[in-house]
């Protein structure tokens, strides 16, 4: 091997390890587009279904359907912001009519309540306040760039939704035009394995989505019915709140169940804790538990069992494995990763063992 082999081999390596860094830094800088792309491939992936349904069974045609399951999905989403605003507005109006004196009564007598009933010692929230000195946060020179940041995070917030709802007009209406952008990165003799592993994700991604707003569904009106019972205020919004923690996995409902404690509490501020306020929250509790329990046993091994066609046992593997490598996102991604994971080894991979024992159900 002369000089200049070895000179051309250190020169293309170095070559790729710079295209690699430059690609990497390209990704980086246009990760917000990245994102839109991607929930606008949800968006088209949830909305496929409807849109087959209605150019089916309806005769709608193409660009029809699409816009007809583009304005269902703005209407979604309008409505969970609509439900989350008698919260908002209620708290406005409790903060506006506050009485300092009366809930730091009320607080005080919660207290005592709460540490007579388990023999501990008694808290002093004063002193507690006065040693987190909490006037450190009312900063008035950080007001104008609280709003300027507020201003700022509403635009890239109005552009992101405009550009997601664009682009998942053309997908939805042109059902091949994720396959043909990313059709240009298979080699032409692996041209027609890669189409058939793509359309098997977009089937079986599109029946996930679907069965995780069925499982979202089911959740919301078993949690409605629970806080109706016990008369929380604002029981649907804290309901369709708790059921939406649940998209991530195992560490959602624990989020969601502290927040219908906190709210079944609030809700109560004033009443008697060992007659009124302990028992209604233990009843809470357990019936949150129990509908947990019927979610975990029945709702996702039948819906995301059938939708993915994974065993329970690898889905609960994969969500561990993606949450302690990427932490939340990686819970809640773990199961569409998964799925796109073992439908592409089964078509380049089938012939070891063990991808053919895991994607036999494929």
């Amino acid at each position: 091997m002369n000089s200049k082999t070895i000179a051309y081999g250190i020169l293309r390596a170095l070559g790729i390890v710079v295209g690699v860094v430059i690609l990497l830094w390209f990704l980086y800088k246009i990760q917000s587009i990245l994102l839109y792309i991607t929930f606008a491939a949800v968006i088209s992936l949830m909305g496929r279904p409807l849109v087959l349904f209605l150019k089916k069974r309806l005769k709608f045609n193409n660009s029809l359907a699409v816009i007809f399951t583009l304005f269902i999905t703005i209407g979604l989403f309008l409505s969970l912001f609509l439900l989350f605003v008698p919260i908002v507005t209620e708290q406005g109006q409790l903060i506006g009519e506050i009485d300092i004196n009366e809930v730091g009564d009320d607080l005080d007598q919660l207290n005592q309540e709460i540490s007579d009933y388990f023999n501990v010692k008694k808290l002093n929230f004063v002193e507690l306040i006065k040693q987190t000195d909490l006037m450190e946060f009312f900063d008035l020179k950080a007001i104008p760039e609280a709003i300027n940041t507020f201003l700022s995070g509403f635009g890239a917030l109005l552009i992101g939704l405009f550009s997601v709802l664009f682009i998942s007009f053309f997908l939805l209406k042109d059902s091949k035009l994720l396959e043909k952008s990313l059709m240009v990165f298979a080699k032409s003799e692996d041209e027609t394995r890669f189409m058939r592993a793509f359309n098997k994700i977009k089937d079986l991604l599109s029946r996930y989505f679907v069965g995780l707003l069925l499982q979202i569904l089911i959740l919301f009106i078993l949690y409605t019915i629970l806080l109706l019972i016990f008369g929380v205020h604002n029981a649907i919004a804290v309901a369709l709140i708790a059921a939406i923690f649940n998209l991530i996995p195992y560490v959602g409902p624990l989020f969601g169940g502290a927040l219908v404690l906190i709210l079944a509490t609030t809700s109560n501020l004033g009443l008697d804790f060992q007659s009124i306020i302990l028992p209604k929250l233990t009843y809470i509790l357990i019936g949150y538990i129990a509908i947990q329990l019927i979610d975990n046993f029945l709702n996702q091994p039948l819906i995301f069992g059938n939708s993915v066609k994974s065993h329970p046992l690898e889905i609960f593997l994969a969500i561990l494995i993606f949450g302690a490598l990427f932490g939340i996102g990686g819970l809640i991604v773990a199961v569409p990763f998964y799925t796109a994971i073992k439908v592409i080894a089964k078509e380049f991979l089938s012939e070891y063992k063990i991808v053919k024992q895991l994607t036999k159900e494929l």
